[in-house]
């Protein structure tokens, strides 16, 4: 892992500073299938638990197939998290993958998890900035996103800053949180305090801000239906996770996470937020 100096975010930094699905949780739940420590991992071996994003692996293949990602891509995944998704498309397709992530924590764990699995070679876990990346015009054949853009209140430069990093005929593919013509500014507002959701943007703004930055061949795709009963499902695991969250934080933020988490996926059922997936070539 490299470390480049990092600007503010501080709501979103705080918010995965005790995120439910975190390294230790990943580890434990692959040491409880396993009925055993966790040496000799394979990558294969965490896919089921360091997915942090709405589809699993199905998302993220869909998304490299968005995006052109072949053996000899060079791939930067924007916010790569816990770097799940950046060793799957490592271990699945051979490429190499630079993933960038601000908060420190997630940063650190991503680079354990994929050292541990032997990936290391293949994967860099760069702690930077997404609205500077620290890396030449033209390094990158592929950039990918998931659910990561909400967080990031000038949303323009960060699509910029993907444009400026891919090569000329390189393809951008990302999700994220869409909002809908029912949102109101008081549920707009609480997102934001409780989930660092600011700025969120329509899937038509998302498709003007590509257009913008220079991206052409452009593609909407709402994922609303798709994403519903998988954020069920998310708010299931995270009830179901309450032992090892209030172990890890406290019984008062469980409570709270999950009052947040629930006012979230009420938004999403009343239409009122949703889904939506984006690419581009540069």
């Amino acid at each position: 892992m490299f470390i480049i100096a990092c600007g503010g975010h501080q709501g979103a930094i705080e918010f995965y500073d005790r995120h439910p699905v975190n390294e230790a949780q990943v580890l434990a739940a692959v040491a409880r299938r396993r009925g055993s420590g966790t040496t000799s991992l394979q990558a294969a071996d965490l896919f089921d638990f360091d997915q942090d994003h709405y589809g699993g692996l199905p998302a993220v293949e869909t998304l490299a197939r968005k995006a052109g990602v072949v053996s000899t891509s060079r791939v930067l995944d924007v916010c790569g998290g816990l770097g799940g998704p950046a060793r799957f498309l490592a271990h699945r397709f051979g490429c190499r993958v630079v993933a960038v992530e601000l908060n420190a924590g997630r940063a650190a764990g991503a680079a354990r998890l994929t050292r541990l699995v032997r990936l290391d070679r293949h994967v860099v876990i760069a702690r930077a900035d997404a609205t500077a990346l620290p890396f030449a015009r033209a390094r990158f054949d592929a950039c990918v996103s998931q659910e990561a853009f909400l967080h990031i209140a000038d949303k323009a430069t960060v699509i910029g800053e993907c444009r400026r990093v891919l090569r000329p005929g390189g393809r951008l593919a990302f999700t994220d949180w869409i909002a809908q013509p029912r949102l109101g500014d008081l549920e707009r507002a609480r997102l934001r305090d409780w989930m660092a959701a600011t700025t969120l943007q329509t899937l038509d703004g998302y498709r003007a801000m590509l257009g913008r930055a220079g991206f052409t061949a452009v593609e909407a795709h709402d994922l609303s239906d798709e994403w519903r009963p998988i954020l069920r499902s998310r708010l299931e695991m995270y009830r179901a996770l309450r032992a090892d969250t209030i172990a890890r934080f406290g019984e008062a933020w469980y409570r709270d996470y999950q009052q947040v988490y629930g006012f979230f996926v009420g938004l999403v059922e009343d239409g009122k937020l949703g889904g939506g997936r984006l690419s581009g070539t540069a």
